[in-house]
């Protein structure tokens, strides 16, 4: 069996013998340049999923559609990104599943409104920067199904100034003052909804708990996630020297009373 053939116009990941990771658009009659060679995108287009090209000094590369975090940490971004570490516990932590109404604030790239799409969110994006905004729908476009853009409405305005949306099921921020939104989140989330926030300064975590404290808020939680990962080569396993340490806390709250 065969991976489905690569199309004109769509993502692919290139890795080279030592691992590095080249993303791009394919299109006809271009060419991909490395310091190793070259490879034309005709050899790509058509070819199945998991095929090993050659570029003209000799090199080999492994074609592949590229998962979500290789879009995340390749992806053209202005904003700093949320890590894929945090993005997998933002979905579980704020329960996200098909067809909750989800309000984004800080959409930044689209990192994670890739996220929540995927996962069968309808969501609406508050952003404050134009340029911001039209990147993370030019990113959502690119690396998701079409009809992801059918459930992602994205407006440029401050979410500090309110929430028109109500009945919502979950509002995840990713700003540097959450708890000016506790408010409004109060009003915005129905019964038993969830708030969420990213925050990278434990100082962000103590004003923003202080907010859930005086608010109808509550059953707080704040986690930090840690990703260390391991060197197995035959009889030699440890733990890898780097690790991808703090990014930012987790801040999770149910709204319980109105």
């Amino acid at each position: 069996m065969t991976g489905r053939p690569f199309e004109p116009g769509e993502p692919v990941l290139l890795i080279d013998r030592k691992s590095r990771r080249y993303l791009f658009d394919l299109a006809s009659g271009r060419e991909f340049h490395t310091h190793t060679g070259v490879i034309a995108h005709d050899e790509i287009i058509g070819a199945p999923e998991g095929s090993r090209l050659r570029s003209t000094r000799g090199s080999t590369f492994l074609a592949l559609r590229p998962t979500l975090a290789d879009a995340v940490l390749k992806m053209p971004r202005g904003a700093q990104v949320i890590y894929p570490k945090d993005i997998g516990p933002i979905l579980m932590l704020a329960d996200i599943f098909a067809g909750a109404r989800v309000l984004e604030a800080g959409i930044g790239s689209g990192a994670l409104s890739m996220a929540l799409l995927r996962a069968g969110a309808v969501v609406t994006g508050y952003e404050r920067r134009e340029d911001f905004c039209a990147r993370a729908r030019a990113n959502v476009e690119r690396f998701c199904e079409p009809e992801a853009l059918e459930r992602y409405r994205t407006e440029v305005r401050d979410v500090y100034e309110g929430i028109d949306e109500t009945g919502l099921d979950r509002v995840v921020l990713d700003l540097p003052e959450p708890w000016q939104v506790v408010p409004h989140a109060s009003v915005a989330l129905r019964p038993g909804g969830i708030l969420l926030a990213y925050t990278p300064s434990i100082v962000q975590v103590q004003r923003l708990r202080r907010a859930l404290d005086d608010s109808p808020f509550d059953l707080h939680e704040t986690v930090e996630v840690l990703q260390r990962g391991w060197h197995v080569e035959g009889d030699a396993v440890r733990p890898n020297h780097r690790m991808v340490a703090h990014t930012g806390f987790l801040t999770v709250s149910r709204l319980i009373e109105q």
